[in-house]
């Protein structure tokens, strides 16, 4: 926490559990697929679907391919999704 003393000898916290599943709609990184951004849907099986952020077909990912996407990721698919819609392409 925050203003703690640490001592050096102490265990580091746990890493994030990477079978818990983000919350719908958070977006994510299949690296499977060069690094495609996607929104997340919901679990399929042993799969998660994820939706393109401009929109289009979903797609099924293994779980140990995704990733959170980085803030600058959020950005490009987000002032993506908002230009294709000023020309008309998505509502």
């Amino acid at each position: 926490m925050f203003g703690e003393n640490v001592s050096p000898n102490s265990p580091s916290p746990e890493p994030p559990d990477p079978r818990r599943t983000p919350d719908p709609g958070t977006l994510v990184v299949d690296t499977s697929r060069g690094d495609r951004v996607g929104e997340f849907r919901g679990v399929a099986g042993f799969y998660w679907s994820l939706r393109p952020v401009g929109g289009g077909i979903e797609w099924e990912v293994e779980p140990r391919y995704v990733r959170l996407a980085l803030p600058i990721e959020q950005l490009r698919a987000r002032m993506a999704r908002m230009n294709r819609r000023s020309r008309g392409e998505v509502l």
